[in-house]
């Protein structure tokens, strides 16, 4: 067993190790919060933020048993089982309501911890706080993780970030003394690693990773730091392991059935296994280029499909050969570890089981790159201490590297201040982007820009005509042009290429809607009733039986439909439809409060506006 020391001139600038780490971990958090600062300024984004905040029924209540019993249930909502970043979003709309600053800073103050967590873990477990810290720093600025920071939706990473972080810490306890109360609290802080993301199924192989280095716990194996743990065989260190490897493979069962259920795994008839391998390879390689390169970065890279060539997989793959081959010449722990970590923990997102249409995304980096970073630090480190560099000139040039990285980070969170913003500087520096066409369009929709938009559904549609969001949308722009027609045939191959459970119940909502304008009102109604089948929240098919109930003069069901509607998500059209409704009923008082809501939504409404004064009229 090789026994690495600390070098000198790590311990003795501060009075206490303890101080030392305390002004380091001040100064990441005061940093990090400084950097971000303005991604509390950002909206909410036009893709997943609405399904899981703002137009989420089970959510927008805030923090319940009821919403914690859904939590604890739902794999259908977003295609994964993650429980406590449900309820995380329930408590902070409980807190904040709808305004995002406080969603945003919530996801910020993780990150800022998930980087002290890196620089305590590694300090302690290592003995070497100056690379420590520059791994902390890297993570801490880089821009590629300014995804999973700005983006409200990908809540879900940096809090499973964070357990997985200190499941690591706990681990790490548990290796200097082992019983069954230390291993208790590591299993615990794994499995609510995974109900955060099911991505942390790898951290068993990770746990072996660090018994090997920094821990020193495998027989032969290098231990770098203070920690006093005893070396074991191999194969007891596995057997260690196999109550988290059966979490890992029910947390990995459940999404895989979950995925398929939400439509979003693709095929082998899609995405052929060589297709698969190829981007794997290439991706891999991608993503070493954007950790030591960060630019031209994205919520969404397109799936090249076979459009690879030869030379692009032949050069990730000879790099990636020799880099293995480097490791096994040289023979650094520290750089066996931080390769495999860095392959094994981005291996369930490197695409050989393809979920969704996308060939890699920063936010599957958010863990993983800490293995390259290591690497880069540690290594530095001992070139540095072989030729007794003196710490201001190892200071300078980590301190410039750092700001350049936070320089381009404060560009990129720039892109998320708005969903225009974000999607047309996707569609600028990709090609052939369906996603961000679709989402681009939908960003012009909401700004009030429909024809403009319409261009970017159609180009959407053309470049993937299997796409069920263009044709959704499509659609929609239809409808709103009164073109009912041409909006159900939309509406119809839309429903016929997707079996996404969220997309459906919009969907079916949206063509019962139109069939209900063109008097189709049986069909209509079918709709509707699958629309609530797919997602019982869907506020729009409670709207739309609402109003074939009045239309057919069946007054009571079309309050309760619309006071169902607008339970879910209040809307001026809803509360003028009930005011009508209870009007009718001759339920006076109920019905200037339904005017009275249709009009704080939206004071400009006429008929809501008259029908009021009517009221207030008869009762004096």
């Amino acid at each position: 067993m090789q026994k690495v020391q600390a070098i000198p001139a790590e311990s003795g600038m501060f009075a206490s190790a303890g101080k030392r780490n305390a002004v380091v971990c001040l100064l990441l958090v005061v940093a990090t919060l400084a950097l971000y600062d303005a991604v509390s300024r950002n909206p909410f984004i036009n893709c997943d933020d609405d399904r899981y905040i703002t137009e989420n029924p089970y959510i927008r209540g805030g923090l319940s048993w009821a919403t914690v019993r859904w939590a604890l249930s739902s794999t259908g909502q977003a295609g994964f089982w993650h429980p406590l970043t449900w309820i995380s979003h329930a408590l902070d709309v409980q807190l904040f309501g709808f305004n995002p600053a406080g969603h945003h800073f919530v996801s910020l103050l993780i990150h800022s911890c998930n980087a002290v967590l890196v620089f305590l873990l590694l300090t302690w477990a290592s003995g070497r706080w100056l690379a420590s810290i520059f791994v902390a720093a890297l993570f801490a600025v880089h821009p590629l993780n300014v995804e999973s920071v700005a983006w409200a939706a990908e809540r879900k990473n940096v809090l499973s970030g964070f357990f997985f972080l200190a499941c690591i810490g706990a681990y790490g306890w548990y290796a200097v003394r082992p019983n069954a109360k230390r291993y208790a609290a590591v299993a615990g802080l794994f499995g609510c690693a995974l109900a955060s993301k099911p991505m942390a199924v790898t951290l068993p192989f990770a746990l072996l990773l660090l018994d090997y280095w920094p821990l020193g716990r495998m027989k032969g194996s290098y231990q770098s730091g203070p920690i006093p743990a005893r070396p074991a065989p191999l194969g007891r260190l596995a057997v260690e392991k196999i109550p988290l490897l059966i979490m890992s493979a029910a947390a990995s069962w459940v999404t895989l059935v979950a995925q398929k259920a939400a439509g979003a795994t693709r095929s082998t008839g899609q995405f052929p296994w060589t297709v698969r391998v190829e981007n794997a390879v290439v991706s891999y390689a991608e993503y070493i280029w954007k950790i030591l390169w960060p630019s031209h970065l994205t919520p969404v890279y397109p799936h090249p499909g076979n459009g690879l060539s030869g030379w692009q997989v032949a050069c990730a793959t000879v790099l990636l050969l020799a880099v293995a081959g480097l490791l096994i010449f040289i023979k650094r722990g520290y750089l066996i570890v931080g390769w495999l970590w860095f392959l094994g923990i981005l291996f369930p997102t490197i695409g050989l089981v393809q979920v969704g249409d996308q060939a890699m995304a920063d936010r599957f980096a958010y863990i993983p790159e800490l293995g390259l970073f290591v690497m880069i630090a540690f290594g530095l480190t001992e070139i540095l201490d072989a030729r007794k560099i003196a710490l201001t000139w190892r200071a300078i040039p980590s301190a410039a590297a750092i700001l350049v990285l936070a320089l381009v980070t404060h560009h990129q969170i720039g892109y998320w201040r708005s969903s225009y913003d974000l999607w047309s500087h996707a569609v600028s520096i990709t090609r052939d982007n369906f996603i961000a066409e679709d989402n681009l369009g939908g960003a012009l929709i909401l700004m009030g820009k429909e024809e403009e938009a319409y261009p970017h559904f159609l180009a959407a549609s053309r470049i993937n005509p299997k796409d069920p969001m263009s044709r959704s949308n499509l659609g929609t722009y239809y409808q709103t042009h009164n073109q009912l027609r041409a909006a159900v045939r939309e509406y119809q191959t839309a429903v016929q290429l997707t079996s996404d459970a969220s997309l459906l119940g919009a969907t079916y909502a949206n063509l019962g809607a139109a069939e209900r304008a063109l008097g189709e009102d049986q069909q209509a109604r079918q709709d509707f009733e699958q629309s609530l089948r797919f997602n019982p929240g869907q506020f729009n098919a409670w709207l739309g039986l609402g109003l074939l109930a009045s239309r057919e003069g069946k007054v009571d069901d079309a309050i309760g439909f619309l006071r169902r509607s607008i339970e879910l998500q209040p809307t001026a059209e809803a509360y003028l439809e009930l005011g009508r409704g209870l009007l009718q009923a001759g339920r006076l008082a109920e019905a200037r409060i339904a005017y009275q809501g249709a009009l704080s939504l939206d004071p400009d409404l006429a008929e809501a506006q008259q029908a009021a004064d009517a009221l207030s009229l008869r009762a004096q």
